[in-house]
């Protein structure tokens, strides 16, 4: 659907770095990365408010590259939304349609749906002045939706709402583009929001696209140690390869013999997410009779609502998580507890550092 292809772009010391990607027709894309890492220029390139140095993208088979904005059949909703404050919200959203000389009855007709779909009917004799921000982003997407666009791309969409909403907003846009079956770019620096709203989504760092995939792959094997912590993964180790084992290799990090995947040598850097360390109580099992099982002092719980951090030291710091309900066993501080770090669950970076 959408196809972006060796995409580059100089602004100052700053440079989109050949960017290619792939967007399916009806797929819900979450573009992510910390702030500066190009995400905005990204989309602006793909809108044509800014012109690509080289590199061609291509909507539906059809080179827009050159093309203005209005010839890209692509709807955009910018961080600040962008409505225009001396007009009302049904003026707002029918600007696009008028810009493209559609009579204003007519244009009333086509907004009937989305009006409705965003329920907005209350709102469109309004000043946008004295919006919410709910209301003001559901106005700035439906202006954007009101073309009939093939791609929709959303800057930031959920970034200036109160953090009590944007749980409720995120549902609400996955509700309606499944509706609409429409191509969506969603930017956010967010893996919480990511993880609310995608089928699938890549990561930015300095002007590159560094990984794509569904979100469970990126949390689960992140391409290098950059993208791990920027996806606040924690449990990553350093360590030194010392011996092959069956299938894997020993690797001797802050004291303790761990097996990984794969035949490694020299230093090794791995992970593991907090979600598939095992715990059980110190009492169950002997250190010794399980494959990097390791007793260990639980040092701090940390309340993070759905869920406990636990972090235990065992020579190593590890992490885990307890979700109140499903825990297997009572957990205080000062107690001692036993650690299974499943192999198969352990992640080794082929490129630890980017």
């Amino acid at each position: 659907m959408l196809q972006v292809q060796g995409l580059r772009y100089r602004a100052g010391n700053f440079a989109l770095q050949e960017v290619s990607l792939d967007i399916e027709a009806g797929e819900y894309f979450a573009l992510l990365g910390p702030t500066g890492s190009g995400k905005t220029l990204l989309i602006q390139n793909i809108c044509g408010l800014i012109r690509a140095d080289g590199g061609s993208i291509l909507i539906e088979g059809r080179d827009v590259t050159r093309l203005a904005p209005r010839m890209r059949d692509i709807g955009y909703v910018p961080q600040d939304y962008g409505l225009f404050p001396h007009l009302n919200v049904e003026r707002n959203v029918v600007f696009g349609l008028r810009a493209r000389g559609v009579p204003m009855r007519e244009a009333r007709e086509r907004i009937r749906g989305l009006v409705e779909t965003l329920q907005l009917g209350r709102l469109l004799n309004r000043s946008t002045r004295g919006l919410s921000g709910g209301e003001r982003q559901k106005v700035a997407l439906a202006r954007a939706l009101a073309i009939r666009p093939k791609l929709l791309m959303l800057d930031e969409p959920v970034s200036a709402l109160d953090e009590s909403i944007r749980q409720t907003v995120c549902a609400e846009l996955c509700r309606l583009q499944r509706e609409l079956r429409i191509a969506t770019v969603h930017v956010t620096h967010s893996f919480e929001e990511a993880l609310a709203v995608s089928d699938r989504a890549g990561i930015m760092r300095e002007g590159r696209l560094v990984q794509t995939g569904p979100m469970s792959q990126l949390m689960r094997r992140p391409a290098d140690e950059g993208i791990a912590r920027f996806l606040r993964i924690e449990n990553i180790f350093r360590g030194r390869a010392i011996s092959a084992h069956p299938g894997g290799t020993i690797v001797e990090a802050g004291g303790r013999r761990i097996a990984v995947p794969g035949q490694r040598t020299g230093e090794v850097v791995f992970m593991i997410r907090p979600t598939d360390v095992e715990v059980s109580p110190a009492s169950e099992e002997i250190e010794a009779r399980g494959e990097n099982a390791f007793v260990g002092e639980l040092a701090a719980i940390t309340e993070r609502g759905a869920y406990s951090r636990l972090e235990f030291n065992a020579g190593i710091t590890i992490v885990t998580y307890a979700i109140p309900g499903r825990a297997h066993c009572v957990f205080e501080t000062g107690g001692k507890y036993l650690m299974t770090l499943p192999r198969e669950a352990i992640h080794v970076f082929d490129n630890p550092m980017p």
